[in-house]
């Protein structure tokens, strides 16, 4: 599951962009928590500690708790905001969550056992559909990653949803159809020869 992250926030007075831009000048960076019926509640995270979490990965499907001033917030980061040429972080929205709480999130796939692909080691490639999966789970059940092995696979083998392992009580968004992640496809250069056999046999 994914680890719960934690970062203290201090409250913001006021909106807009002036005050936005104090605040920056101040080493923050505004944010917002709502969500659970509960007002907006307008707060500041220190720029610094923020780029540590950003950078530790799984930042959008983990848990952050925030310490606001004394007072802790379990929520959930739902988007961030950059600046188009710097990259620094401008804006976070937070939502509130609770253990009953169910969230739609994309959860990062990760592909292992390579060496055990018959179809790779023949050269073929691993043609990656989906490196994303939107899952619905509670906040508390959100997995880090979904694991998915490549043993046994040939070419032209497909990876769909049903062969992912999720967690009690976790859902895919998909549920109409069994979407594919991934297949091992031919490399060109056998691909040209399978087409020149098949021409040959149809001569």
């Amino acid at each position: 599951m994914s680890q719960v992250l934690s970062l203290k926030a201090e409250l913001r007075n006021g909106a807009g962009k002036g005050v936005a831009r104090a605040t920056r000048k101040k080493g923050l960076v505004p944010a917002v928590i709502y969500g659970d019926n509960k007002e907006p509640t307008l707060i500041a995270v220190s720029e610094n500690e923020l780029w540590k979490l950003l950078n530790r990965g799984h930042f959008m499907n983990s848990t952050v708790e925030l310490d606001v001033e004394g007072s802790v917030e379990t929520t959930l980061p739902r988007d961030v905001q950059f600046h188009p040429v710097t990259d620094r972080p401008l804006h976070v929205d937070f939502l509130r969550v609770s253990a009953n709480t169910t969230v739609t999130v994309a959860v990062p796939v990760r592909f292992e056992d390579e060496a055990q692909s018959p179809g790779l080691k023949r050269g073929g490639v691993l043609n990656i559909v989906r490196h994303e999966v939107e899952l619905v789970c509670p906040a508390n059940q959100i997995p880090d990653e979904l694991v998915v092995s490549l043993k046994g696979l040939e070419i032209n083998d497909s990876l769909h949803l049903s062969h992912l392992t999720l967690p009690a009580g976790v859902t895919t968004v998909i549920q109409d159809r069994d979407a594919t992640i991934a297949t091992i496809v031919a490399p060109s250069g056998l691909k040209s020869e399978e087409a020149a056999a098949e021409g040959e046999a149809n001569a």
